[in-house]
Formats: structure tokens, C-alpha cells, sequence
């Protein structure tokens, strides 16, 4: 049962801030989901329960059916609502000082990636990043809508033909964590994949000046 919760694609596995935030997000999605499929079973329960009819009971059914019912449900489904939002307000691009920026460009079934820090450099399937800084992705397509996604980075997001959307990712530590696309696109969808090769302070230099390919 626990198969997912670890390994290289596992969103509860997270290496880096948006994935550690992603991941939260589910947890406490999944903490107000057991919560309300609590409450209903109990009240399934409670309405199998056989006893004599007394004075009152339509007055305390009005409380179980708005307090529980409705009360219950509607603020937990607000809470989850408002921290879904804060959640996706701090996955926002938002500018800083030691942001660096590389474009990730989809095709039938390659990815090719260009580094705004090395010009005129292009690596096909696999994206150079240094850990520990953010890194904001400029994602599109040349042919079909494909589907950027490195799971214990970031989110996904679509790579769109004649638009640019863009994802921040960061990891935690040098690595290669795997991607993938998440949209189907043909034939070869089950080979579209790559990597993302994230390097310590020295190698990412390193890769800057042509020494790494």
C-alpha cells in the first residue's frame, strides 16, 4: 500500500520547496477527505441505529443534518479551499536575485532544453540546474500539447504550442531526479522522458564554463 510514497516519480517524496509544498497540500487534502468520510459513516451508522421515537428528535435531526451535514462539511471544505490558495500563491514564480532561467522546449518525443546563463548551449533530455537555487522553466511546444512534470521537484504544467508557461523547480541537493511527460501524445508517449541533473556549486560553474557537456 505504501509503494508510492517513496522512489523517483513519488509526489509524497519531495526534494525540493514546491514539491515539499505540493506534498503538504496533499496530506492535509487527504486529512480533511478522512474527516468528512468519518463524519458521513457515523451518521450512516446513526441512522441504522433502531430505538423508540421521543420528544425532540426532529429538532436534534435539524442539528445533525445543518451542524454536522452541512456546518461541518462547508468549513472544512473552506479551510482545504484557503490552503489550497496559500499553497499555490507560494508556487508562483515570483522574481528574485539568484533566480536562474533555462527554456524547456517539447517535440514528438524529445525534450530540448537552452540555458539563458550559457548561450547558444541546447541539451536534449536531460537539464542542467544548480541545487539550492531556483530555477524557473520557460515551457512550450513545437508540435502537440505535451506535459513537463519532475515529481519530487515541482508540479506539472503543460507545454503548450505558441505559448510560454513557466515553472519554478528547485532541489534541495545535487542529483538526477527523473522526469517525465504527463500527456498523452502519440505513439511514443511511453519513451518521452527525461532528467534533471541538479549539481553542487562547483560542478554547476563547471558546467557554466564548458567543462561539463
Amino acid at each position: 500500500m505504501l509503494i508510492g510514497c517513496s522512489g523517483d516519480l513519488s509526489i509524497v517524496d519531495p526534494a525540493g520547496p514546491a514539491a515539499r509544498s505540493i506534498a503538504s497540500l496533499w496530506w492535509v487534502m487527504l486529512a480533511g477527505a478522512v474527516a468528512i468520510l468519518v463524519m458521513v459513516l457515523g451518521l450512516v451508522v446513526a441512522a441504522f441505529r433502531v430505538r423508540q421515537p421521543v420528544a425532540g428528535d426532529a429538532r436534534r435531526e435539524k442539528i445533525w443534518i445543518i451542524g454536522l451535514g452541512l456546518g461541518f462539511s462547508m468549513t472544512v471544505l473552506a479551510a482545504l479551499l484557503a490552503y489550497g490558495l496559500a499553497a499555490g500563491e507560494r508556487l508562483m514564480p515570483r522574481a528574485a536575485p539568484d533566480v536562474v532561467r533555462v527554456a524547456a522546449e517539447a517535440r514528438q518525443w524529445e525534450w530540448r532544453f537552452t540555458y539563458d546563463d550559457r548561450p547558444g548551449h541546447v541539451t536534449d533530455n536531460l537539464l542542467h540546474i544548480p541545487a539550492g537555487r531556483p530555477v524557473d522553466v520557460a515551457i512550450t511546444s513545437v508540435d502537440v500539447v505535451h506535459s513537463f512534470w519532475v515529481p519530487r521537484l515541482a508540479g506539472k504544467l503543460d507545454a503548450i504550442p505558441g505559448h510560454v508557461n513557466v515553472l519554478r523547480i528547485e532541489a534541495d541537493l545535487p542529483g538526477t531526479y527523473r522526469g517525465l511527460t504527463a500527456e498523452y501524445n502519440g505513439e511514443g508517449y511511453r519513451g518521452h522522458v527525461f532528467a534533471v541533473q541538479a549539481h553542487d556549486a562547483e560542478g554547476w560553474a563547471a558546467f557554466l564554463e564548458g567543462s561539463t557537456p
